[in-house]
């Protein structure tokens, strides 16, 4: 039999079979060209550009420090400026009276200018009177059954150093000087005073050791009760049976100076720890120091020698202060990236400036924050601040350089691609 004519056999469906594969490419194509815009892109983030702290250029001040004893300058919310001698514990005299004072404040709190609750001066006491008298002590006079205020008692032991009156004082506190003591030296440990030992509360006692840097530490603690900066910048006081007593620091109103404490003894020397306010660029700035071991026969000439030093150190430190700008407006702190390449930069709105001096390390605290998709050239995003201890902070807002732009959809595509 003949094969079938050409013209009778069946067509198979080839171009049906191609058209189906075709548009399964071309779906499969479309399918991968719109993945990446099933989700959002990435945010932006921000990377700082400045180094998180900075130093102040130039040459670091040379201080007139003293040649003998321990010194130390600090700068309130900016640190210590130098320290000179060694760092062993010694005998630190009336300086001891700070801790009393602060211990005796922090128990009963007074408000500026409010005298508080009133102590009976004991017959015990006042015998006591003639032998501290006949051993040289610093000392007001009382009577048995005298009354005295929180606040006389707080002048009476800051101004006139009345040795006899931080006995009294830690009596009333905690009923004998022992357990005083106890609460002393349980302050000092949360205080950080690693080379500090309290034995009596008016430092009579050589026993009573402490450091510069300790009593540095508890100064800006003491001076940051109202009540004791109150008291301890004042001259003269009246208190009742002694009358008028006067301040020993001869530096107050001078060179600054609004406090705090001296102190001597043969075996300390000449003592002061101090505190002095200073306007530099129109700003306050608080310089705390102590100087401990001036040279001396006797009590004036040690102190006479401790508040020279102290003024020269004064005069200097002040001297060494300036504002400084550490950031100038329009200088960049960070980078953006954004999503595939895009991004901008953030800078400085206005000059970021502190007081300062050379050599000084200051960390800067960049708040970036979760950068938005968009962002206007101009526009504001984030801070740059300087944290200076309790003062204000200085800091400036951050602008961005070029506008940032998501990427378009054809860009998201092309780059998949």
């Amino acid at each position: 039999m003949a094969p079938p004519s050409p013209a009778g056999r069946k067509r198979r469906p080839l171009p049906w079979i191609l058209t189906g594969l075709l548009a399964l490419l071309l779906l499969g194509g479309l399918l991968y060209a719109v993945a990446p815009l099933r989700n959002p892109p990435p945010a932006p983030t921000a990377e700082l550009t400045l180094p998180a702290s900075m130093t102040i250029p130039g040459k670091a001040p040379k201080l007139p420090w003293p040649r003998t004893g321990q010194a130390m300058i600090s700068i309130d919310g900016l640190g210590t400026m130098g320290t000179a001698g060694d760092t062993k514990p010694q005998p630190i005299a009336s300086v001891t009276k700070m801790m009393t004072a602060y211990v005796i404040l922090t128990a009963h709190p007074l408000g500026v200018g409010e005298h508080g609750p009133e102590l009976t001066v004991s017959q015990a006491a006042a015998d006591a009177f003639h032998g501290e008298q006949a051993r040289g002590e610093s000392l007001v006079a009382v009577q048995a059954g005298e009354k005295i205020t929180e606040r006389q008692a707080l002048q009476a032991l800051l101004l006139p150093s009345a040795n006899n009156i931080a006995r009294i004082l830690a009596t009333w506190d905690a009923g004998s000087i022992e357990a005083f003591v106890e609460k002393m030296n349980n302050t000092a440990k949360e205080l950080g005073m690693t080379g500090t030992r309290y034995t009596d509360p008016s430092g009579l006692d050589p026993q009573t050791v402490s450091t510069v840097r300790d009593q540095v530490i508890l100064a800006g603690k003491a001076m940051a009760l109202p009540a004791f900066a109150e008291i301890s910048k004042q001259k003269q006081a009246t208190i009742p049976v002694a009358g008028t007593v006067t301040n020993y620091n001869e530096l107050l109103g001078k060179d600054g100076v609004v406090g705090i404490k001296t102190g001597s003894t043969d075996e300390a020397g000449g003592c002061f720890v101090f505190a002095a306010v200073y306007t530099v660029g129109g700003r306050k700035v608080t310089v705390v120091g102590a100087v401990f071991g001036a040279p001396g026969n006797n009590t004036p000439v040690q102190l006479d020698n401790v508040f020279a030093s102290t003024r020269s150190l004064l005069r200097a430190t002040k001297a060494s202060l300036a504002v400084h700008t550490l950031v100038k407006a329009g200088q960049q702190v960070a980078t953006v990236h954004g999503p595939l390449d895009t991004g901008t930069t953030l800078h400085a709105a206005q000059d970021v400036q502190v007081v300062g001096w050379p050599g000084l390390e200051v960390k800067l605290d960049a708040q970036l924050g979760g950068v938005p998709a968009r962002l206007a050239a101009g526009a504001e995003h984030g801070r740059l601040t300087v944290n200076l201890g309790d003062d204000a902070p200085v800091e400036t807002a951050l602008r961005a350089g070029a506008a940032l732009e998501p990427p378009s959809t054809w860009d998201r595509i092309r780059h998949h691609g």
